[in-house]
């Protein structure tokens, strides 16, 4: 689609949900009458980024359905991600969200290069988390055949691959590595499989590679939050070179996290997601904390969609040490861009003194590195970081959701084995 006729179809879209948002009545049509927007006649792609924002807070404070734009009778699935303290952000979903849903994930499913009749082996995790149940349905809408294994059970999930022979492989990247390190110890060959859709965290070109290293595959990222809809709000393409969004259902911004304000094409920024085509939960300038760059133009593909970088981390996520601002991602392209440790780490903020201090738990691969990275580490983020070499083995492998790359050391128990 040229660049012309998505605006017009964004345009059509985006009248079409400020006319919803203002007759339900909730916080985002209240917010838009104090602005002065009555429908959706009063606005143009050009005034969104003088609308107001909705936050995460926003879904909070809504918990579990006050957000609703439509009757509680029509909501057909709810999903959700983790909240503070152990109350999980819910987003409803009507039948119709539900179908969009699984035609973005089967557009992502495409883009790697799956086709009808491909074998998805799908081993995110399901349930109200979005990725198992999401990258399932879409692999059904493409005409595939998907293994639902969802996480864990590594024996079994290197059986599968062997036995079931699938072209595509879906988890998170640090379960991807756990998989390509235990079918290289079962001594398996998977000769049929050939890209990875891995999402739900940050990761780098770094860990792309150390999969690659291990997988017979093309690793590709996939992006998504379930507040939006969940995995396929972007994807990469065969190409490798930035995430796809696809803008004819999410309009996508990138802002000053501290402003609010709109930041250069290029320029990293907070991600900021309009959702025109949502019926249950559809949300306006939704601040999604999440740090990328965004980049227009045709991609040798032939997809003309904006593309987005990999995420940086998270606004939350930065780790502040004496000063300097450090996301676990610019810690990693280092280490693995070294060649001299595993693809495993872990990052300790050691609070037990007002001088905070930032320890780096690795794995060398040989010989002892730590000089080697201290002085690299300092090069790239302008912080002295203390490496720690562990044994093989120590650094924890994540057999089920998200590896645990940051965690806080504010007692006298040590995190992890070796560390003082």
């Amino acid at each position: 689609m040229s660049t012309d006729e998505r605006a017009a179809l964004q345009r059509h879209r985006l009248w079409g949900l400020v006319d919803r948002l203002v007759a339900a009545g909730g916080v985002q049509g209240r917010r838009l009458k104090d602005a002065g927007v009555t429908g959706g006649a009063d606005v143009t792609l050009a005034d969104l980024r003088g609308l107001p924002f909705t936050t995460k807070q926003d879904l909070w404070d809504g918990y579990p359905f006050g957000m609703l734009s439509v009757p509680r009778d029509q909501v057909a699935a709810v999903h959700g991600s983790s909240g503070t303290r152990g109350r999980p952000t819910l987003v409803a979903y009507t039948k119709a969200d539900l179908d969009l849903w699984a035609a973005m994930c089967a557009r992502s499913l495409a883009c790697a290069g799956a086709v009808p009749g491909s074998i998805v082996h799908n081993a995110y995790g399901y349930g109200l988390f979005t990725g198992g149940i999401g990258i399932h349905q879409g692999a059904v809408a493409l005409g595939a055949t998907v293994v639902p294994m969802s996480g864990g059970m590594t024996d079994r999930q290197v059986r599968m691959l062997a036995d079931l022979r699938p072209d595509v492989l879906t988890c998170t990247p640090a379960y991807a590595l756990r998989l390509g390190e235990a079918v290289a110890e079962a001594g398996v060959e998977l000769p049929a499989l050939k890209a990875g859709l891995f999402g739900a965290e940050p990761w780098s070109a770094e860990l792309r590679t150390a999969i690659e290293a291990v997988l017979p595959i093309k690793a590709m990222d996939i992006y998504g939050l379930s507040e939006v809809i969940g995995p396929g709000v972007a994807t990469e393409c065969l190409q490798q070179d930035g995430l796809h969004v696809n803008e004819d259902h999410f309009i996508v911004e990138a802002v000053d996290p501290s402003t609010g304000e709109p930041v250069e094409d290029g320029t990293p920024g907070e991600l900021v997601f309009t959702t025109p085509t949502k019926q249950a939960l559809p949300l306006l300038r939704y601040r999604t904390g999440d740090i990328a760059s965004l980049t227009r133009g045709e991609c040798p593909c032939g997809r003309t969609l904006a593309r987005m970088s990999k995420v940086i981390g998270r606004a939350d996520d930065m780790i502040v040490v004496r000063g300097v601002n450090v996301y676990p991602s610019e810690v990693e392209r280092v280490l693995l861009g070294s060649g001299l440790v595993r693809p495993h780490y872990q990052l300790v903020v050691d609070r037990r003194a007002p001088a905070v201090r930032l320890l780096v738990a690795c794995e060398a691969v040989s010989g002892d590195p730590r000089e080697r990275l201290v002085h690299d580490l300092h090069e790239a983020l302008g912080l002295t970081a203390e490496v720690v070499v562990l044994p093989a083995g120590t650094v924890p492998r994540p057999e089920v959701g998200k590896a645990v790359r940051v965690v806080s050391w504010d007692d006298g128990r040590p995190p992890l084995p070796g560390l003082s």
